[in-house]
């Protein structure tokens, strides 16, 4: 990465709104958490959470030792949880940089390596923290690989190379699967892509949803081998721990070194911690709702299509859907509010891109019975 002079650091912005990330169904149940029985009347497809709970082991140990793991403090460099996770991902534990979700690590590594004189190459669309942070909170000039509908937003990996090889970039972020499109690139080719990777660009990889691909689609391994590639892995989406907040980078032990300087003690809870040590404990039974989770996106798809509404449905390779709506219609915004009123919570993505338009929705999957709870009331509003 280069160095950036104080000064431009000192011209970036420092009030800028927060990123939108959907949750609104939290308005319905209540955010003061007064009556969480009202989470049984909603339907939370506006975030991309897990349909299933996670292993039995982590409700298990969290059952059991609850009074304990919320009023004690946790190892303060989570080193147990990183040495399991390395364990399982094949990488030295060196390589590893816990923190408490994966926003909690764009902000962090994104502060300390960028200002407002880097240059930054984002998909579009693509995750909406990434646009938030480098060009509305850092101030970076953001440059787009448009993604586009008549190519069912696959990325153009012969732009992508030509793009990181001439654009002198410090940093490409790179979210695969993408959302919110879905849209995969198998690790073979985005490694080609990236073997040759300028030195002064860095390359971040968010595989928030990549394990529901398979853990062999990861970079991590690559990453560690890199001095300019990072890997950045939620263990929310997944792993059904949303609400603990944990996650992690892979990367060079080089690369990592400075961060370390930055990262909090106790980054991540007990609770969280231990949580995630039984996550990862437990793959086998994770492979299976993978499996499941496939299936029950097929469900959805088809009930979707049946609906002859003439929606334009790419299902994509994570847990959720992203839906075309006829542009002489309601817009995405329409049916937002319609389903509101009726307890279901969609997400409109126009702001994650800047030519989706305002006729795009995106859905997530969610059991069989809630699947068709989805299905009624989209049918009964149509």
């Amino acid at each position: 990465m280069r160095n950036h002079s104080p000064a431009a650091a000192a011209s970036a912005p420092r009030h800028a709104i927060p990123c939108f990330h959907g949750g609104v169904f939290f308005e319905a149940i209540g955010e003061r958490f007064d009556d969480l029985e009202r989470r049984r009347d909603v339907i939370n497809a506006d975030v991309l959470d897990a349909w299933f709970p996670p292993a039995p082991g982590v409700l298990a140990t969290l059952r059991e030792h609850l009074d304990w793991l919320v009023r004690t403090s946790p190892p303060t460099n989570c080193d147990g949880l990183m040495a399991a996770i390395a364990e399982a991902r094949g990488v030295p534990s060196k390589c590893l940089l816990p923190g408490a979700g994966s926003s909690d690590l764009i902000f962090r590594a994104f502060n300390h390596w960028l200002t407002p004189a880097s240059r930054v190459l984002l998909l579009d669309p693509t995750y909406g923290e990434y646009v938030h942070v480098c060009q509305h909170v850092i101030g970076c000039r953001v440059e787009r690989l448009l993604l586009t509908r008549a190519t069912d937003y696959q990325v153009d990996l012969e732009n992508l190379h030509r793009r990181l090889k001439l654009g002198d970039y410090d940093l490409a972020v790179i979210v695969n699967p993408n959302n919110p499109t879905g849209r995969h690139v198998p690790r073979p080719a985005l490694e080609e892509t990236l073997t040759d990777l300028p030195g002064t660009t860095m390359a971040w990889i968010d595989e928030a949803y990549v394990d529901y691909i398979g853990a062999n689609e990861s970079l991590e391994r690559f990453a560690t081998l890199r001095p300019n590639v990072v890997v950045c892995k939620s263990l929310s989406k997944a792993y059904a721990l949303s609400g603990m907040r944990a996650g992690y980078l892979c990367g060079s032990t080089e690369t990592l070194a400075p961060l370390r300087a930055w990262t909090p003690p106790w980054v991540i809870g007990l609770a969280a911690q231990t949580a995630a040590m039984r996550a990862i404990q437990d793959p086998e039974y994770y492979q299976a709702r993978y499996s499941e989770t496939a299936a029950l996106k097929q469900q959805l798809v088809d009930g979707l299509r049946r609906f002859q509404l003439d929606w334009h449905i790419l299902d994509g390779k994570a847990n959720f859907v992203l839906c075309h709506l006829p542009l002489g219609g309601p817009t995405a915004a329409e049916w937002v509010q319609r389903c509101r009123a009726r307890g279901l919570f969609v997400r409109d993505v126009a702001a994650m891109g800047t030519r989706l338009g305002p006729h795009v929705l995106r859905i997530a999957v969610k059991d069989a019975a809630t699947n068709d709870r989805m299905l009624a009331i989209l049918r009964d509003l149509a």
